[in-house]
Protein backbone atom coordinates (compact mmCIF):
# COMPACT_ATOMS: atom_id res chain seq x y z
CA UNK A 1 0.00 0.00 0.00
CA UNK A 2 2.91 2.68 0.87
CA UNK A 3 4.51 1.53 -2.06
CA UNK A 4 1.01 2.67 -4.36
CA UNK A 5 0.88 5.56 -2.57
CA UNK A 6 4.87 6.45 -3.49
CA UNK A 7 4.03 5.52 -7.36
CA UNK A 8 0.81 8.44 -7.36
CA UNK A 9 3.01 10.86 -5.20
CA UNK A 10 5.45 10.62 -8.26
CA UNK A 11 3.10 10.25 -10.85
CA UNK A 12 1.28 13.16 -9.28
CA UNK A 13 4.87 15.19 -9.75
CA UNK A 14 5.88 14.16 -13.10
CA UNK A 15 2.31 13.89 -14.78
CA UNK A 16 0.29 16.72 -13.48
CA UNK A 17 2.62 19.26 -14.24
CA UNK A 18 2.51 17.87 -18.18
CA UNK A 19 -1.50 19.18 -17.68
CA UNK A 20 -0.47 22.93 -16.59
CA UNK A 21 1.28 23.76 -19.58
CA UNK A 22 4.00 26.33 -19.72
CA UNK A 23 4.42 29.97 -20.71
CA UNK A 24 5.44 30.37 -24.40
CA UNK A 25 8.66 32.34 -24.69
CA UNK A 26 9.21 33.46 -28.12
CA UNK A 27 8.04 33.31 -31.60
CA UNK A 28 8.73 29.61 -31.82
CA UNK A 29 7.22 28.60 -28.50
CA UNK A 30 4.13 29.74 -30.11
CA UNK A 31 3.90 27.67 -33.14
CA UNK A 32 2.48 25.02 -30.72
CA UNK A 33 -0.41 26.66 -29.22
CA UNK A 34 -1.43 29.00 -32.16
CA UNK A 35 -0.95 26.36 -34.81
CA UNK A 36 -4.51 24.34 -33.92
CA UNK A 37 -6.05 28.12 -34.42
CA UNK A 38 -4.93 28.46 -37.58
CA UNK A 39 -5.86 25.01 -38.08
CA UNK A 40 -9.48 25.18 -37.41
CA UNK A 41 -10.11 28.46 -38.62
CA UNK A 42 -9.02 27.71 -42.15
CA UNK A 43 -10.87 24.36 -41.86
CA UNK A 44 -13.94 26.77 -40.63
CA UNK A 45 -13.58 28.96 -43.52
CA UNK A 46 -13.18 25.55 -46.08
CA UNK A 47 -16.41 24.17 -44.74
CA UNK A 48 -18.39 27.29 -45.12
CA UNK A 49 -17.16 28.54 -48.93
CA UNK A 50 -18.70 24.84 -49.50
CA UNK A 51 -21.80 25.33 -47.56
CA UNK A 52 -21.27 23.00 -44.94
CA UNK A 53 -22.00 25.33 -42.35
CA UNK A 54 -22.49 23.13 -39.05
CA UNK A 55 -19.16 21.56 -39.84
CA UNK A 56 -17.95 25.25 -39.69
CA UNK A 57 -19.70 26.29 -37.00
CA UNK A 58 -17.75 23.08 -35.15
CA UNK A 59 -14.30 24.27 -36.96
CA UNK A 60 -14.61 27.64 -35.63
CA UNK A 61 -15.53 27.04 -31.73
CA UNK A 62 -12.49 24.09 -31.56
CA UNK A 63 -10.78 27.76 -32.99
CA UNK A 64 -12.11 29.96 -30.28
CA UNK A 65 -11.12 27.55 -27.68
CA UNK A 66 -7.81 26.78 -28.67
CA UNK A 67 -7.37 30.54 -28.76
CA UNK A 68 -8.67 30.99 -25.47
CA UNK A 69 -6.08 28.12 -24.01
CA UNK A 70 -3.42 30.12 -26.19
CA UNK A 71 -4.02 33.10 -24.74
CA UNK A 72 -4.20 31.72 -21.43
CA UNK A 73 -1.10 30.21 -21.31
CA UNK A 74 0.44 33.53 -22.00
CA UNK A 75 -0.99 35.04 -18.72
CA UNK A 76 -1.97 32.46 -16.33
CA UNK A 77 1.01 29.29 -16.81
CA UNK A 78 3.68 29.09 -15.24
CA UNK A 79 7.54 30.18 -17.65
CA UNK A 80 9.34 27.20 -18.31
CA UNK A 81 11.76 28.27 -15.90
CA UNK A 82 9.13 28.80 -12.71
CA UNK A 83 7.77 25.34 -13.87
CA UNK A 84 11.27 23.69 -14.14
CA UNK A 85 12.28 24.74 -10.87
CA UNK A 86 8.50 23.76 -8.67
CA UNK A 87 9.52 20.42 -10.85
CA UNK A 88 12.70 20.27 -8.47
CA UNK A 89 11.62 21.40 -5.60
CA UNK A 90 8.69 18.85 -5.94
CA UNK A 91 11.52 16.31 -6.74
CA UNK A 92 13.75 17.34 -4.13
CA UNK A 93 10.80 17.10 -2.01
CA UNK A 94 10.05 13.16 -2.72
CA UNK A 95 13.85 12.08 -2.30
CA UNK A 96 14.01 13.83 1.37
CA UNK A 97 10.87 11.62 2.25
CA UNK A 98 12.12 8.89 0.68
CA UNK A 99 10.24 8.26 -2.12
CA UNK A 100 12.83 8.75 -4.90
CA UNK A 101 16.21 7.67 -4.52
CA UNK A 102 19.15 10.81 -5.12
CA UNK A 103 20.48 9.89 -8.78
CA UNK A 104 23.90 8.97 -9.67
CA UNK A 105 26.96 10.83 -10.63
CA UNK A 106 26.93 11.05 -14.18
CA UNK A 107 30.47 10.67 -16.31
CA UNK A 108 31.33 14.02 -17.74
CA UNK A 109 30.41 14.56 -21.27
CA UNK A 110 33.00 13.79 -23.88
CA UNK A 111 34.85 17.10 -25.23
CA UNK A 112 33.16 18.19 -28.36
CA UNK A 113 35.30 18.32 -31.50
CA UNK A 114 33.75 20.36 -33.50
CA UNK A 115 33.71 24.09 -34.62
CA UNK A 116 31.86 26.96 -33.77
CA UNK A 117 30.28 27.21 -37.24
CA UNK A 118 29.31 23.43 -36.80
CA UNK A 119 27.98 24.06 -33.61
CA UNK A 120 25.64 26.10 -34.60
CA UNK A 121 24.54 24.51 -37.60
CA UNK A 122 23.78 21.38 -35.30
CA UNK A 123 21.74 22.93 -33.48
CA UNK A 124 19.69 24.45 -35.85
CA UNK A 125 18.89 21.53 -37.62
CA UNK A 126 18.65 19.11 -34.41
CA UNK A 127 15.21 17.59 -33.89
CA UNK A 128 14.65 20.39 -31.40
CA UNK A 129 16.62 23.64 -33.88
CA UNK A 130 14.63 26.16 -35.30
CA UNK A 131 14.32 25.32 -38.67
CA UNK A 132 12.92 21.53 -37.70
CA UNK A 133 10.56 23.15 -35.23
CA UNK A 134 9.67 25.89 -38.18
CA UNK A 135 9.56 23.19 -40.57
CA UNK A 136 7.35 20.39 -38.56
CA UNK A 137 5.28 23.07 -37.48
CA UNK A 138 4.12 24.10 -41.17
CA UNK A 139 3.87 20.60 -42.25
CA UNK A 140 1.72 20.09 -39.58
CA UNK A 141 -1.03 22.52 -40.43
CA UNK A 142 -0.88 21.54 -43.70
CA UNK A 143 -1.69 18.00 -42.96
CA UNK A 144 -4.13 19.19 -39.85
CA UNK A 145 -6.29 21.33 -42.51
CA UNK A 146 -5.89 18.70 -44.97
CA UNK A 147 -7.25 15.86 -42.22
CA UNK A 148 -9.87 18.44 -40.99
CA UNK A 149 -11.73 18.52 -44.05
CA UNK A 150 -12.19 15.38 -44.37
CA UNK A 151 -12.85 14.30 -41.22
CA UNK A 152 -15.21 12.82 -40.45
CA UNK A 153 -17.09 11.91 -43.29
CA UNK A 154 -20.04 10.88 -41.52
CA UNK A 155 -20.89 9.81 -38.08
CA UNK A 156 -19.94 6.36 -37.80
CA UNK A 157 -18.84 4.03 -35.22
CA UNK A 158 -15.50 4.78 -35.58
CA UNK A 159 -15.54 8.51 -35.06
CA UNK A 160 -17.95 8.63 -32.30
CA UNK A 161 -14.87 6.68 -31.05
CA UNK A 162 -12.44 8.99 -31.85
CA UNK A 163 -14.75 12.24 -30.74
CA UNK A 164 -15.31 10.76 -27.53
CA UNK A 165 -12.17 9.70 -26.92
CA UNK A 166 -10.54 13.20 -27.96
CA UNK A 167 -13.30 14.80 -25.72
CA UNK A 168 -12.56 12.73 -22.61
CA UNK A 169 -9.19 13.95 -22.78
CA UNK A 170 -9.91 17.71 -23.56
CA UNK A 171 -11.74 17.12 -20.44
CA UNK A 172 -9.17 16.35 -18.27
CA UNK A 173 -7.27 19.21 -19.57
CA UNK A 174 -10.46 21.49 -18.33
CA UNK A 175 -10.51 19.38 -14.71
CA UNK A 176 -6.95 20.65 -14.70
CA UNK A 177 -7.46 23.97 -15.69
CA UNK A 178 -10.24 24.16 -13.62
CA UNK A 179 -8.19 22.97 -10.22
CA UNK A 180 -5.60 25.63 -10.35
CA UNK A 181 -7.68 28.21 -10.71
CA UNK A 182 -6.88 29.28 -14.81
CA UNK A 183 -10.63 30.45 -16.01
CA UNK A 184 -9.56 31.04 -19.54
CA UNK A 185 -7.50 27.71 -20.14
CA UNK A 186 -10.31 25.89 -18.48
CA UNK A 187 -12.66 27.60 -20.75
CA UNK A 188 -10.47 27.19 -23.74
CA UNK A 189 -10.38 23.47 -23.38
CA UNK A 190 -14.44 23.31 -22.77
CA UNK A 191 -15.28 25.17 -26.21
CA UNK A 192 -12.72 22.48 -27.98
CA UNK A 193 -14.68 19.93 -25.96
CA UNK A 194 -17.70 21.78 -27.53
CA UNK A 195 -16.42 22.04 -30.88
CA UNK A 196 -15.67 18.28 -31.31
CA UNK A 197 -19.63 17.18 -29.85
CA UNK A 198 -20.53 19.63 -32.65
CA UNK A 199 -18.16 17.89 -35.35
CA UNK A 200 -20.01 14.83 -34.74
CA UNK A 201 -23.49 16.54 -34.57
CA UNK A 202 -22.49 17.96 -38.29
CA UNK A 203 -21.00 14.95 -39.67
CA UNK A 204 -24.57 13.25 -38.96
CA UNK A 205 -26.27 16.15 -40.80
CA UNK A 206 -23.68 17.09 -43.08
CA UNK A 207 -21.87 13.65 -44.76
CA UNK A 208 -19.12 14.25 -46.96
CA UNK A 209 -19.29 12.28 -50.65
Amino acid sequence: MARDDSWAQVLRVVALPLLDGTRPAGMLGWLSPVAPVVIQAAVGAGHWAAGRRRRAMAAWASAAGYGLVAWGLGTEAPTPAEARQNMQQNIQRLQREGVLREPGTEAPAAAGTQTPAARRLSRHLSLDGPLYRLASAVVAMVLGVWWGSRWPRRLTVLAIAGGALNAVLNVLWVARAVQRRRPRIAAGWALVVAGSVARLRAASAEPLR
